[in-house]
């Protein structure tokens, strides 16, 4: 059996980082993944593609990249669900990354 993922795509917002309750730092992103084909209107068919990231990795993803970074991805798919506030169950499917690669240099700042 095998469970992998390859994503090349961009940010679709700034990376959040979060820590658990033991200080492990991980990093909830949203990366835009074009199909290879077209509509019958002739418009790019996207993925919004739900990922996280852990440990330094996670760091390095909230430091190194903004909202539009083109990133290359490998990973698993991961389910799990919980119930909210109200009660109610709530299904979450997201890539778990286990490499990431950022493809392109950091933008310069406006300032400099």
């Amino acid at each position: 059996m095998m469970n992998r993922v390859v994503l090349i795509g961009r940010l679709t917002k700034e990376p959040e980082l979060y820590y658990t309750k033991q200080g492990v730092a991980y990093a909830r992103i949203c990366v835009a993944v074009n199909r290879g084909f077209r509509n019958s209107l002739g418009e790019q068919q996207v993925d919004f593609i739900n990922c996280v990231v852990w440990r330094r990795s996670a760091e390095n993803v909230t430091e190194y990249c903004t909202k539009g970074s083109l990133v290359g991805i490998t990973g698993r798919i991961h389910t799990n669900n919980y119930d909210d506030e109200k009660g109610k169950k709530i299904y979450r499917t997201e890539v778990v990354i286990e490499s990431i690669t950022f493809l392109e240099r950091r933008r310069e700042s406006a300032s400099q």
